[in-house]
């Protein structure tokens, strides 16, 4: 059962990652292609400035923008979607039975938006996502460490209050064990997010009708992929699970 759940997990993150792919690539890339535009335009006026130092020669681009946001952006989506399918299904197997008797697609539902919220949504609000043209190329290192740190608290916080959860919900009640636990997880992240820096670079004369339309698209684009995963796997682990009981009894 263990390896039925794995491959449909895989496939649900594969349908999950074409429709992801397909709101990223109609809402998403304009912004990113107005960006880039941006970006090109401030350099191109920068080495035209009378004193200004020369420009130092632009990179040459390894992979073609019409390949980056088709072919690439499609590989990419379906990877991380086949991935977090595949985790998706082992999480299943774990809490199937152990959160009451929920139907398995009501149970899929709830890991799903759980972890959309602790992977996705809450570091997106510390540190939310950026077109083209805004951050520092010299710290680009150091955000990448504090975001997906603050991903790795945000993930350990919430597995632990699952864990608590579950052991506050036998002793206080569901409900009340459910309170708690988040009550719990907002005031690890509260105090993590207070202590780690803010980084704001976006520059002053960057548009902000840009800047919101890529971020409302980052968040759509996660949204569609988990919200696909959840509903996809969830009919996959119950129509699996019910063929199992039918054999069994």
């Amino acid at each position: 059962m263990m390896k039925t759940l794995l491959v449909r997990g895989m496939l649900a993150g594969l349908i999950a990652g074409v429709l992801a792919f397909g709101f990223a690539y109609a809402f998403g890339e304009p912004s990113v292609n107005t960006a880039i535009g941006l970006e090109e335009s401030g350099s191109h006026a920068h080495s035209h400035d009378a004193g200004a130092a020369p420009a130092e020669a632009p990179a040459e681009e390894l992979v073609p923008r019409d390949i980056q946001s088709t072919l690439g952006l499609l590989t990419g989506v379906l990877v991380y979607g086949v991935a977090i399918g595949g985790l998706l299904s082992l999480a299943f197997a774990f809490a199937q039975g152990r959160l009451g008797s929920l139907r398995p697609r009501v149970t899929a539902l709830l890991l799903t938006g759980g972890a959309f919220a602790v992977v996705f949504l809450v570091p997106f609000l510390k540190y939310p996502a950026n077109p083209p043209a805004v951050g520092q190329p010299g710290t680009i290192g150091s955000r990448t460490e504090l975001y997906f740190g603050f991903v790795a608290v945000s993930l350990l916080a919430g597995i632990l209050a699952t864990v608590f959860g579950r052991k506050l919900a036998d002793r206080y009640g569901a409900w009340n064990g459910f309170l708690l636990a988040a009550a719990g997880y907002l005031v690890v992240i509260g105090v993590v997010a207070w202590l780690l820096p803010v980084v704001d670079e976006v520059p002053a004369d960057f548009p902000a009708s840009t800047l919101w339309s890529f971020r409302t698209a980052s968040v759509g684009t996660q949204v569609t992929l988990w919200l696909a995963l959840g509903l996809a796997f969830g009919a996959f682990a119950e129509k699996a699970l019910t063929k199992k009981a039918a054999v069994a009894a």
